[in-house]
């Protein structure tokens, strides 16, 4: 789920930086692009898989 949201982000700051649209300081492509780098860390870290580890079955 965060690796879809990596890429969502991504392209996004692609299409701001490719437009070359004027945005504030804070919706600039990079920082869009760093928003995408950190949910791409969390996925690769593992969280937000969408999978618990249960308990041992018997």
């Amino acid at each position: 789920m965060a690796a879809i949201a990596a890429a969502v982000l991504f392209f996004i700051a692609f299409l701001i930086n490719a437009a070359d649209i004027s945005t504030n300081d804070v919706f600039s492509s990079t920082n869009i692009m760093l928003l995408g780098l950190l949910a791409l860390a969390l996925h690769v870290a593992g969280v937000g898989g969408g999978w618990a580890a249960r308990g041992r079955r018997r």
